[in-house]
């Protein structure tokens, strides 16, 4: 549905929605942290994984996300409405997986049997299962024995269930409880999701916009401490807050939010008592509204029995603390800077002649060696800022393996070992099924698959830009800037003549969509940052590539 103020401020939709989409997750270092701990968790073969934190801090959309990147052979049970009994969630855990059952079964039995067989089945085709449970601390005690005892549904190698309680800060006093020990115990990740920072409230507000199709700023820089203030960081707050600045701000017809319509929003949001008690309570009554609209948005979007298909994200990546792990014996007898060839009993891992906490620094700094430059200034935020000063850009997110060969760019990597501790590798090259890695002084030979192991999708890239690069280029435009795009078209046809066009029309068009196929990409004909960056390294020079002969996968 159309907002009123959409139009008016050139929204392609509406950007403050509190529907859980995953196109708008801001990815907060926290919110990269509990991306992180759940996508771990599910590869980790273990029992539990913990995600909780407070209304509107954003659980629900962190594990939508979760879900549109895992394995597309995984079958997922969701659990919406916790208020059970044990038989109805054993009903339901059968409903959502399409297991079927004789009808007016009322024996506990029977539904585990049922499930049972049903696991080993999918097990047996290299399937995996998992059962979400939000709201999670509404779960009686005898149910939550209850989900504890599906996780002894095992082989001998592995768990045939895993399992995702989301829910508020009281799921983790229920667990702390001493009748709770064997359930605790069996949590192989987990993570608290507290509000956004000042600092985040700003990139978040900006971030929604941009999404919606808006880059101009209307929440100037000036409002964010009051928008803070008024919303404690909580993201879903934040939306209601400058969903309703926005109309306010339609209203008067005005170009941008100001001060005293963000405050008049928060009134109308919370009330005109907005101090202490009183404006707690009316924000538990609107989270409790809200909550419920979602669980009715949710049963609407996720049906009975749900095999999602692999999709890449986009958003910023994975963050974790790290710890040393001492590495092999085999490895501590290398003389530094000499090739490691990793065996297949090996494991990446961190080299322990370095200090795991210079991982990330001694990888970016590779990184700008691939690209004949050293690395002058630390922290990640100043990384791209650098790169800025030389020509390049940073392309940062999370993606699969495939796809960021595809790029065919050396990459930084975070990495996770056996305990979830993290570091960082540069991505070196590529050939065949094996890749190159610098890793703390070295270069470490291994194979994707091992990658594939310890890698949850976060990377870090340059690419060059073209000579006065403005950002994508559509069909139509024209100008100077364009020059580079000919020259390379006329590279690749041959033909002399495209190389004096000055503007984007129907034959460069066409030629770009032919391009954009040969190397698997969508054939819009919209010349983005993957299309300039297939173009340099088929027709440029002298740049840093994974393989030279790579043309796409």
């Amino acid at each position: 549905m159309t907002v009123l103020y959409q139009d008016y401020f050139g929204l392609k939709d509406s950007p403050f929605s509190i529907a859980p989409d995953p196109r708008y997750l801001f990815m907060s270092e926290q919110h990269r942290e509990a991306l992180a701990h759940l996508t771990f968790g599910i590869r980790s073969d273990g029992g539990f994984i913990l995600l909780t934190g407070d209304v509107g801090t954003g659980k629900t959309t962190v594990s939508r996300c979760f879900l549109d990147q895992i394995p597309p052979d995984t079958h997922i049970a969701f659990v919406l409405n916790p208020r059970l009994s044990v038989e109805e969630l054993l009903a339901v855990v059968c409903d959502e997986l399409g297991i079927a059952y004789p009808e007016g079964t009322t024996s506990n039995k029977m539904f585990i049997d049922r499930i049972n067989d049903f696991l080993l089945a999918t097990h047996k085709e290299g399937h995996k299962t998992v059962l979400l449970i939000e709201e999670a601390q509404n779960l009686s005690t005898d149910v939550l024995e209850q989900v504890r005892l599906l996780t002894n549904l095992e082989t001998n190698q592995c768990k045939l269930l895993q399992i995702i309680l989301l829910g508020q800060p009281e799921l983790r006093e229920m667990l702390s409880r001493p009748g709770m020990s064997q359930l605790e115990q069996r949590i192989t990740a987990r993570f608290h999701l507290g509000p956004l920072s000042i600092k985040d409230v700003d990139a978040y507000v900006s971030h929604r916009l941009a999404v919606a199709g808006v880059q101009r700023q209307l929440f100037p820089a000036s409002l964010m401490p009051t928008l803070y203030q008024l919303s404690r960081g909580v993201p879903r707050l934040i939306n209601l807050i400058c969903d309703r600045s926005l109309l306010g701000t339609y209203a008067q017809g005005k170009d941008k939010v100001d001060k005293a319509t963000l405050k008049k929003a928060a009134q109308e949001v919370f009330g005109k008592n907005e101090e202490g008690g009183k404006r707690l309570k009316i924000i538990g009554w609107i989270t409790a509204c809200i909550v419920l609209l979602i669980a009715a948005a949710a049963i609407a979007t996720f049906p009975h029995q749900i095999i999602f298909k692999h999709a890449p994200l986009t958003d910023r990546a994975v963050q974790e603390e790290t710890q040393v792990l001492p590495a092999s014996s085999a490895a501590l007898q290398l003389p530094p800077n000499q090739p490691l060839e990793q065996s297949e009993e090996m494991k990446l891992q961190w080299l322990p002649m370095q200090s795991i906490e210079q991982s990330e620094e001694m990888s970016l700094q590779a990184l700008f060696r691939q690209w004949g430059s050293s690395y002058k200034v630390a922290g990640k935020d100043a990384v791209c800022r650098q790169a800025a000063r030389e020509g390049l850009q940073c392309l940062e997110g999370l993606s699969d393996l495939q796809r960021l060969i595809h790029l065919n760019r050396p990459s930084v990597l975070k990495l996770f070992d056996d305990r979830g501790n993290s570091f960082f590798a540069l991505l070196k090259s590529v050939q065949g099924q094996r890749a190159t890695l610098f890793l703390a002084d070295r270069d470490v030979t291994v194979s994707l698959k091992e990658i594939e192991k310890k890698w949850l999708g976060e990377y870090i890239l340059f690419w060059k830009t073209p000579p006065s690069w403005v950002g994508e280029i559509r069909p139509g435009a024209t100008g100077w800037h364009l020059q580079w795009l000919a020259q390379l078209i006329a590279k690749k046809t041959g033909e002399s003549r495209f190389a004096r066009k000055r503007s984007y029309d129907r034959e460069l068009v066409k030629e770009i969509k032919k391009f954009q196929i040969e190397e698997g990409l969508m054939p819009d004909g919209i010349v983005n940052v993957h299309t300039v960056i297939h173009l340099h390294s088929r027709y440029g020079a002298g740049e840093p590539l994974l393989s030279n002969g790579s043309k796409g996968i």
